[in-house]
């Protein structure tokens, strides 16, 4: 088994591709402030035991799919109003602009920071586990 393999690198490095995908949303959402119609979209928080980041879909928007659960693990199809992978606890306490414009910066810009200190944290966390392994085989 390789160190890189280890659970809680794994977990860490899931986590950190997740900050720079939600980070990625979070600038789209704040460079189309001003775009008529344009409905801001976040991440849900990311399961561990999953691959990857999840997206969720515009708010308002509809997903229809014929697929079916083959496995407990899968993500179920439909996922609610806002899509699989939605955030049930994201609050909607945002105006629609008479252009259709669903973009808050102020929020939007307090989600960008709050999610750099959180990769910074899961970075930190990742080069200290690495640390802690050098030091457990006797290379540091």
């Amino acid at each position: 088994m390789s160190v890189t393999d280890l659970p809680i690198l794994g977990m860490l490095r899931t986590r950190m591709q997740w900050h720079q995908t939600r980070q990625k949303l979070l600038a789209e959402n704040v460079a189309n402030a001003d775009l008529p119609g344009f409905k801001p979209r976040d991440l849900a928080s990311p399961d561990l035991g999953r691959s990857g980041p999840v997206l969720s879909q515009p708010q308002g928007a509809t997903t229809s799919s014929s697929l079916a659960v083959t496995n407990v693990s899968h993500i179920a199809p439909g996922g609610g109003p806002d899509g699989p992978g939605a955030d049930p606890r994201r609050v909607k306490d945002f105006e629609i602009r008479p252009n259709g414009n669903g973009v808050n910066l102020e929020e939007e810009m307090m989600k960008a920071g709050d999610n750099q200190a959180d990769y910074q944290l899961a970075a930190s966390l990742y080069q200290k586990s690495l640390d802690t392994i050098k030091i457990a085989i006797g290379k540091r």
